[in-house]
């Protein structure tokens, strides 16, 4: 899960994915295509509507996306445009370029991208959370059919 600066909406997709596959079969995490907040907790109003879900996303820690993380992950998820772009500018083949997916083409939404509400009210991380939420389901049942069918 791959935002801007990994504190508001790919930490929220870490904790709402993590939450809804088998930690012991998938690998959930997330990262930030900028450098700012390396080392810190996420936005605690991202925390707070992870709790109001019971989801605990306050132990994760914020770090950058890096080029090792195409070796890593199967597939990465991107919050929008300008980070998929961020993350594609990386990529070295067709390859990791395939793995890069726009979250909220997995749900049924004329929205393209997971709006940033680091800069609005509560709301907004309400609103964001629902989004990701939607999609991390409709992924989560796509790794469980994965998973199932070998």
């Amino acid at each position: 899960m791959v935002c801007l600066g990994n504190i508001c909406r790919s930490p929220l997709a870490e904790g709402i994915l993590k939450n809804k596959v088998n930690p012991n079969a998938t690998f959930v995490d997330s990262a930030g295509t900028a450098g700012y907040h390396i080392g810190n907790a996420p936005d605690p109003r991202s925390i707070a509507v992870a709790k109001k879900y019971n989801i605990d996303i306050s132990r994760q820690v914020c770090r950058k996306f890096t080029n090792a993380d195409f070796e890593e992950f199967t597939t990465i998820y991107v919050m929008d445009k300008s980070n998929y772009d961020n993350v594609i500018a990386q990529a070295h083949n067709k390859e990791q370029i395939a793995k890069v997916k726009l979250l909220l083409n997995h749900i049924d939404t004329k929205i393209t991208e997971v709006p940033d509400p680091y800069y609005g009210g509560d709301s907004g991380f309400e609103d964001v959370y629902k989004l990701i939420d939607q999609a991390c389901s409709n992924i989560a049942k796509t790794i469980k059919e994965q998973q199932t069918n070998g």
